[in-house]
């Protein structure tokens, strides 16, 4: 193998494999996405916060439906939307594994799809439940 081949093995290991859309001005998706960040210590997702006015999720993404709904990007440029989402970023993260092999199990994803949008409905409820234990334990 020659040095070159070596560099490009050793780049494409770092490369991010998925691009991972939250919304930062979300106290619950933020300390949620922290977890998930000091958990990938090989760099295998990048962490897009589509909050900020300058964030662009790029084709086929909105950043209204962005904020709206958790999306992923495979490093191919597959977009992931909601559970299957999810899925890909824990089988990507250490300690969560275990839980995106178990999503590919048949029927389960539309199941957990399901139960994300009832999450989804709750949220605006329990980020104000949440907030304010989460700003005590920050500041």
């Amino acid at each position: 193998m020659t040095r070159s081949s070596d560099a490009v093995r050793d780049m494409s290991r770092n490369a991010p494999q998925i691009t991972v859309y939250y919304d930062g001005a979300c106290p619950l998706c933020s300390a949620e996405i922290a977890h998930y960040a000091r958990r990938d210590e090989a760099g295998a997702v990048h962490f897009e916060d589509i909050s900020r006015e300058d964030a662009d999720p790029g084709r086929g993404l909105s950043r209204a439906d962005a904020l709206a709904r958790f999306h992923a990007r495979r490093a191919d440029g597959t977009l992931l939307s909601g559970a299957a989402a999810f899925a890909e970023l824990w089988r990507l993260t250490p300690g969560w594994r275990w839980l995106g092999r178990l999503a590919r199990l048949p029927g389960l994803t539309p199941l957990m799809d399901m139960a994300y949008r009832g999450f989804l409905t709750l949220r605006p409820r329990l980020v104000r439940w949440v907030a304010p234990v989460l700003r005590a334990r920050s500041g």
